[in-house]
């Protein structure tokens, strides 16, 4: 959840520069009442990554992960004519070794129809703010290595992809046993 000290302008709009039928999307911080057409959103993209056998989120969920008593994470949305057409999500990490927090970069999606029309840049040029306002370290996320679009734009934007390091995740019951004895 953005607080006080942390919270982007209430709404950014993308420079001059993006096509003129876009001139009137936004990015501004989620809302409550974007808990429902995020969720939609994030099925096309597990669609998208051929990984709707793992899509389990609901809108209570998801409404508890950025604005409940907690939050976990962080969005920023992408509307267009009334509507929400993408999303970045993210979080706070640390880095032991710079010792300092970071900004991970959970997802980031746009509608396939509206890609490469400026808003994913926006979008992440207006995470990328975020963490330099509030000081991070680094600000970084995955990518899927059959995502050659994905890839080839975030390296436009500057980023590097690290061809050393792995993922590693444990879930369900093998997340269970792991803790067993703890």
């Amino acid at each position: 959840m953005l607080n006080n000290d942390d919270a982007p302008d209430a709404q950014y709009r993308p420079p001059p520069a993006t096509p003129e039928g876009l001139r009137e999307a936004c990015i501004r911080p989620a809302e409550p009442r974007d808990v429902g057409p995020m969720l939609a959103l994030m099925r096309e993209l597990a669609e998208f990554e051929k990984l709707t056998h793992l899509f389990v989120a609901t809108e209570h969920s998801l409404s508890e992960a950025l604005f409940g008593g907690r939050p976990a994470a962080e969005a920023l949305v992408a509307e267009l004519d009334g509507r929400l057409v993408g999303y970045a999500l993210f979080f706070h990490n640390f880095s032991t070794f710079l010792s300092r927090r970071g900004l991970y970069l959970e997802d980031l999606y746009v509608q396939p129809a509206l890609r490469g029309s400026g808003l994913g840049t926006a979008l992440l040029r207006r995470v990328a703010a975020l963490a330099v306002e509030r000081r991070c370290g680094r600000f970084e996320w995955s990518v899927l290595d059959w995502n050659q679009r994905a890839i080839d734009f975030y390296t436009k934007m500057g980023a590097t992809v690290l061809p050393d390091w792995r993922i590693v995740r444990v879930t369900g019951d093998s997340l269970a046993e792991l803790a067993q004895g703890a």
